[in-house]
């Protein structure tokens, strides 16, 4: 943990690198008898410099900034997760409003067939009286029976489409 405290761990080396050129300094200027003297002073600087370094167990500096690092971690780890949270709930949102609006479409679809259903069996029941077979219907004296018949039709065919849109809602596959 004392390896950590990079500001204490400068200071320090600046001190050594102080120490040294001091050292450096004393020994271009020495000369002859104060050699010995030269190498007492060189074992007391680096005395010095390790007891600079063996004094890691104060460490409590370190421990308090590594401590208000881990509640700002925290406290992004915190956001980033609430964030996620919210991202979620949107993605929710968005894909209930997807399924509405393909339940509407599947609505209109519903009521799109029926219509055509309906419209088929008129066309069937035209289709069947267009044909050219020989039926006294087709005489003159029976011609203002055509447009009460495919009258006829026609209404049945737009109550059978209202039936089927009524059973469809009894059945709730269509909205209110």
């Amino acid at each position: 943990m004392a390896h950590l405290y990079l500001t204490r761990k400068q200071i320090q080396n600046q001190q050594w690198e102080a120490l040294m050129a001091s050292a450096a300094s004393n020994s271009i200027v020495l000369a002859g008898p104060h050699l010995t003297r030269l190498s007492s002073n060189i074992h007391e600087n680096a005395s010095m410099a390790t007891s600079i370094y063996s004094d890691d167990n104060n460490v409590e500096d370190l421990e308090m900034l590594l401590e208000a690092y881990f509640m700002q971690l925290d406290g992004i780890r915190n956001k980033i997760l609430s964030v996620r949270e919210y991202i979620d709930d949107t993605e929710d949102y968005v894909n209930i409003q997807l399924d509405n609006q393909r339940n509407e479409l599947i609505q209109l679809q519903l009521i799109l067939t029926t219509a055509s259903f309906a419209i088929a069996i008129n066309t069937l029941i035209a289709g069947i009286f267009a044909m050219n077979i020989p039926c006294q219907l087709y005489d003159a004296k029976y011609q203002p029976i055509f447009f009460p018949f495919v009258g006829g039709t026609s209404a049945g065919c737009f109550l059978m489409f209202l039936l089927m849109l009524g059973y469809a809602r009894w059945k709730k596959l269509l909205g209110p």
